[in-house]
């Protein structure tokens, strides 16, 4: 009989393998340079969950990810499978090859501690694991890292979180789907990933969410001329254009 690993890449086909998995406690953060070919999969273990994810190119850090060119060029107010994320100089990171939650925001930014003080007041030196992080904070933990700091923060992605609207307009955080829904990542040139479990800043739960995320890395299978992200519009094919000068003799 097959295993769980091969059994999984029967419905995810431009997965060539998953040789690495660990899990990310709620109200951690994290960060990784993924290879261009590799893949990052993201599971909900709850239904609950919010990944906050931010992409720089690692050779320039310049060059980061651009919320408002990945939607107005895709024609999109939602992530899911198909879609590309693009950098601030006309380049995609990675792709969506693979979504089974169907919706994830990448408008509604970040949670700083002004959300988060709604739970309480709990810091590191006194609750050491059990303090309530923000997304705010724990980006710029991960970026000093790299020896970037706040003046880089861009516009972030919040994959599982999905926003909708009341009869008023107001934009609210929709619930939450069932657990082991997932996200697939194909990532189109080298990048720096740098990501967190905290809430979204528009969850009103009634005590602090923390919910882990399973994450699965590995390799892609080569990108055929009929794939869904390339093909899914004119913007995406010179997106990939761009990739191919930019790696143009390497």
């Amino acid at each position: 009989m097959p295993n769980s690993t091969e059994a999984s890449h029967r419905n995810h086909p431009s997965i060539r393998s998953l040789d690495y998995s660990t899990e990310i406690p709620g109200a951690s953060h994290w960060s990784l340079r993924m290879r261009k070919g590799t893949v990052m999969r993201l599971t909900d273990t709850t239904g609950s969950a919010n990944v906050g994810m931010l992409f720089y190119n690692p050779e320039n850090l310049l060059e980061r990810y651009n919320a408002p060119d990945s939607l107005k060029c895709q024609h999109s107010f939602k992530l899911t499978q198909g879609h590309c994320l693009y950098s601030d100089m006309g380049r995609i990171f990675a792709s969506i090859i693979g979504d089974t939650h169907g919706w994830h925001d990448t408008v509604c930014g970040n949670s700083h501690a002004s959300h988060v003080n709604r739970w309480g007041i709990r810091d590191y030196q006194g609750d050491r694991n059990e303090w309530l992080q923000n997304g705010h904070d724990a980006f710029l933990i991960e970026l000093a890292k790299y020896g970037l700091g706040q003046a880089d923060l861009a516009a972030n992605i919040n994959w599982f979180s999905q926003v909708q609207t009341d009869e008023a307009g107001t934009m609210l955080l929709a619930p939450s789907k069932e657990a082991e829904t997932q996200v697939t990542l194909r990532f189109e040139m080298d990048t720096l990933v740098i990501l967190h479990t905290c809430p979204h800043p528009m969850n009103q739960a009634e005590n602090y969410p923390r919910h882990s995320v399973k994450i699965e890395l590995g390799e892609a299978e080569t990108m055929s001329d009929d794939d869904a992200c390339l093909t899914a519009c004119d913007e995406n094919r010179r997106g990939f254009h761009n990739n191919a000068l930019y790696h143009l003799g390497r």
